[in-house]
């Protein structure tokens, strides 16, 4: 059962996920190497939780449970020691993402599941970095991630069922939508943006 959450990056959409996360019970361990980002990123969480609450879509004891099960750490060996689910939300960068998923891959439990919040990246060329592909797996968020519902789930060639049943429970478990997908060029939220974008060049 999955209860540790720890997410890398704490941009845009890793702070939304960690945020997400946090609200629904479960302990987050947010990762970045500047502390300063991660500062920044509470202070995101923070305001958008209390949006939140004068919205009332959470109450103010909602709000405080999920920074209460916040927490900022800036090793990724660190951050990822206890946690059953790895989350990747580093920039959209290859190498860089490659790099990050041989450090996890070295420093998490046996048994975690690693994910890539990626929107292009083959999940097939990110497990093959670690020694464990059958449990890498893509979950892509849409930004911002507290409001919008789908979430693609992206099959590595080598993802096994069970890693992929998992996630989508967990996805459901979110309040989010769960999209299943194989790992192909775009996955579907691309392969469908793309053509758009073109036709509005076109035009």
């Amino acid at each position: 059962m999955i209860q540790t959450v720890s997410v890398i990056g704490a941009g845009t959409m890793g702070n939304g996920i960690a945020h997400v996360f946090a609200q629904h019970g479960f302990t987050v361990n947010l990762i970045d190497v500047s502390q300063a980002q991660l500062d920044k990123a509470v202070d995101t969480i923070t305001k958008n939780l209390e949006r939140q609450v004068s919205k009332a879509t959470i109450t103010e004891a909602v709000k405080q449970a999920a920074l209460t099960n916040l927490r900022t750490i800036t090793s990724i060996a660190e951050g990822v020691k206890e946690a059953q689910l790895i989350i990747e939300a580093a920039t959209e960068n290859t190498n860089i993402k490659l790099d990050i998923f041989k450090q996890i891959d070295a420093a998490a439990p046996a048994a975690a599941i690693l994910a890539t919040n990626t929107s292009s990246i083959s999940i097939t060329k990110i497990a093959a970095v670690t020694k464990r592909p059958e449990s890498v797996i893509g979950m892509h968020f849409m930004n911002p991630v507290p409001l919008m519902k789908l979430v693609e789930i992206i099959n590595g060639y080598a993802t096994s069922l069970a890693v992929t049943d998992t996630i989508v429970a967990l996805t459901n478990q979110l309040g989010k939508t769960p999209c299943v997908v194989n790992d192909y060029p775009g996955f579907i939220a691309n392969r469908i943006l793309m053509p758009m974008i073109n036709e509005a060049i076109y035009s």
